[in-house]
């Protein structure tokens, strides 16, 4: 029999809701990344790693990389949770940043997660809104994806799917 675990790491919470959804379906153990030991991880035969993506970084990525020598010949699998709608070019992007050398063929899925001003850190709020100042400039006909969700992005907004 197949032991998994789904690792996550999650800023506001829409990646702890996706990874909760998918331990349930799997009926599978769940544990956050910062309180994950190897010792533990290296028990299971399949590691399912959830992160938020903050300037194009996955979170909790480098637990991946850290302790891939020990967990190499384990299946891998990573799912990334962002505000914007899934861009095939954005996702190419967040692949070559954060899947280099030995994870480059662990296979990447995409989550749409959520907009929370309330729950945003001041930094990170301040941070969105000198973004959309500078998005704000551009001609709306030439934004990217992402870009257009930030300038929709106001108050609260969820898109969490447990389907997805």
């Amino acid at each position: 029999m197949n032991k998994t675990i789904v690792l996550y790491q999650s800023k506001y919470g829409a990646t702890e809701k996706y990874a909760q959804w998918l331990a349930e379906e799997l009926t599978c153990d769940l544990m956050e990344t910062k309180k994950a030991t190897i010792e533990q991880v290296h028990t299971y035969d399949t590691i399912i790693l959830g992160g938020g993506i903050y300037a194009s970084g996955i979170q909790g990525i480098s637990f991946l990389k850290k302790h891939y020598p020990k967990i190499k010949d384990k299946i891998l699998v990573v799912f990334a949770v962002g505000a914007s709608p899934y861009d095939e070019k954005a996702m190419a992007a967040l692949r070559e940043r954060n899947f280099k050398q030995e994870l480059a063929d662990v296979p990447c899925f995409y989550c749409r997660g959520a907009w929370n001003e309330d729950k945003m850190t001041w930094l990170d709020r301040n941070l969105c809104r000198m973004l959309k100042k500078v998005v704000a400039k551009k001609d709306p006909t030439n934004y990217e994806p992402w870009e257009a969700a930030l300038m929709e992005a106001e108050g609260n907004m969820d898109w969490t799917d447990r389907a997805a």
